[in-house]
């Protein structure tokens, strides 16, 4: 492996349910992030970063592969996986650690890393949940606090009046979203080795429940902030699965969030503004880590890349959470931040997919990207100031398979350009047409108009096309894992028979 410089650390932060509209500098002047957008300032701000899957596992399969779920075979939460990229980091030389979420399955298999410091959900209160003890736990249990989550919020007497937004009242550093930056902070003090290393933040928030400590609630009090794009005519209108998606959510507190079928404006505002408040928790946390690599002298060779995995639709379409192809679920902030590595360019409005990460972090580290990887690398449109950038993708795709959750639909498939967004349900006459330069908030639904049943026509077409497509270019993969590739290696023959 050819080095022309010294191959820099990594740095990936992902957040957990993070919506694209929550960075300042992104656009967002209601956002309170100075951290964030120092990075995006200095780096690459993705303003188009779309999700290939709108939940945590099956999106995080994808990242960490470079593969669509369809080929990974991760299509809902607690499906195993069968091997990441980070294998790759390791075999090269780095130290790989991961502090806090990846929501892999089995949760604190190796998956590449030499660390796991695995921190999962903030609520996993629940029978249908496996049971599992994490690092967050452990500290509860030491330090004699019960941790909160939907069992102990359900004891409070306006618990059905807070759509998840509750005031953190126990001590500051074991908010998780505290708690898993500062554990990540501690181990670059300590750490003492000399090679470069991949450090993965999984930070649980702003994942309901949102529950910010006061003082960041404080600074979205007498802010102008984005009230939900809802009317009752286009939510009666939504296709089946979605209004059987808003149903199960009406019926069950999914991670201590009650779903209200008519909230009040200031419900609505409280459970913005608690959310804001959570990012701007991470933010304050952004900015400590980056300290925090002063301090250990490297910041200058680290590259820092921030993200989530999905989105939240907070009431947007008269939906909970995530499980829908709105933008609000499926469109996640993306920032690279590496000065001489990437250009100063701010905020860029190609459209790219969240996995694309994946083959852009093992070119920083100067590997070769497997040639099944479905995953295109952002290395072009991050080119340095003087050479001249490519464009990103025509189309994103993203695909759900039902769950327990998204139960009204067997499977899911969203495909999305820079004007139109389909969303095919494959078991449903019924779907979703977009036309986003018309109508950006998602409000009508051009699936039945007749003039507009030529695009639709087309872009079905499409969505089978990429499939097609997609299985050609994962041959070496699929020929691979059939032979018994080891469950958390990257396939070692894959790269040799995808060229055969």
């Amino acid at each position: 492996m050819a080095e022309e410089r010294k191959r820099p650390n990594i740095v990936f932060v992902i957040t957990d349910q993070q919506r694209f509209d929550t960075i300042a500098a992104a656009g967002f002047p209601y956002m309170h992030t100075p951290n964030l957008d120092r990075l995006a300032r200095e780096g690459v701000c993705f303003s188009h970063m779309f999700c290939t899957s709108p939940s945590c596992a099956p999106s995080r399969a994808s990242l960490f592969t470079g593969l669509y779920p369809h080929t990974t075979g991760v299509y809902r939460n607690d499906e195993a996986w069968t091997h990441s990229w980070v294998q790759q980091l390791s075999e090269a030389g780095y130290r790989c650690v991961n502090v806090g979420k990846m929501h892999t399955s089995p949760f604190e298999d190796a998956f590449g890393f030499h660390e796991r410091h695995v921190v999962e959900n903030k609520d996993r209160a629940t029978a249908r949940l496996p049971f599992y003890l994490d690092q967050w736990d452990k500290a509860f249990w030491v330090r004699g606090h019960e941790k909160p989550s939907r069992v102990t919020y359900r004891r409070r007497p306006d618990y059905r009046e807070r759509l998840g937004a509750f005031e953190w009242e126990l001590p500051a550093d074991l908010h998780s979203d505290n708690f898993v930056p500062e554990f990540a902070q501690m181990w670059l003090e300590r750490y003492s080795g000399s090679e470069p290393f991949f450090l993965e933040i999984g930070i649980p928030g702003p994942h309901p429940p949102y529950d910010p400590t006061p003082e960041h609630i404080a600074l979205y009090k007498d802010r102008d902030l984005p009230l939900p794009v809802v009317d009752p005519d286009e939510i009666a209108a939504q296709p089946a699965p979605l209004r059987e998606l808003r149903a199960q959510h009406l019926a069950v507190d999914h991670d201590a969030v009650v779903h209200l079928e008519n909230p009040t404006e200031a419900q609505l505002r409280r459970q913005r503004e608690y959310y804001f408040a959570n990012v701007s928790m991470i933010d304050e946390q952004m900015g400590k880590l980056i300290a925090a690599l002063e301090r250990r002298g490297v910041l200058d060779e680290t590259v820092i890349v921030f993200t989530s995995d999905h989105g939240d639709c907070l009431n947007d379409h008269g939906h909970s959470q995530k499980w829908t192809m709105y933008e609000e679920s499926v469109r996640v902030p993306a920032i690279v931040w590496a000065p001489g590595r990437v250009r100063a360019a701010g905020v860029v409005d190609d459209l790219v997919q969240l996995f694309d990460l994946g083959p852009t972090i093992l070119e920083f580290a100067g590997l070769d990207v497997p040639p099944w990887m479905e995953a295109r690398s952002l290395m072009p449109l991050l080119a340095p100031t003087g050479s001249e950038p490519a464009k990103g993708r025509e189309r994103v795709f993203s695909e759900h398979a039902g769950d327990r959750i998204l139960s009204g639909t067997k499977f899911m498939t969203m495909i999305r350009d820079r004007r139109f967004k389909l969303v095919h349900f494959v078991d449903s006459e019924e779907g979703q047409l977009f036309d986003l330069a018309a109508d950006p908030h998602e409000m009508t639904n051009l699936w039945d108009d007749p003039a507009h049943a030529g695009t639709r026509a087309e872009m079905v077409a499409a969505i089978m096309t990429w499939r097609i497509e997609s299985d050609l270019k994962t041959q070496g993969w699929t020929r691979a894992i059939t032979i018994g590739a080891g469950p958390s290696r990257t396939p070692p023959n894959a790269a040799r028979q995808a060229g055969a």
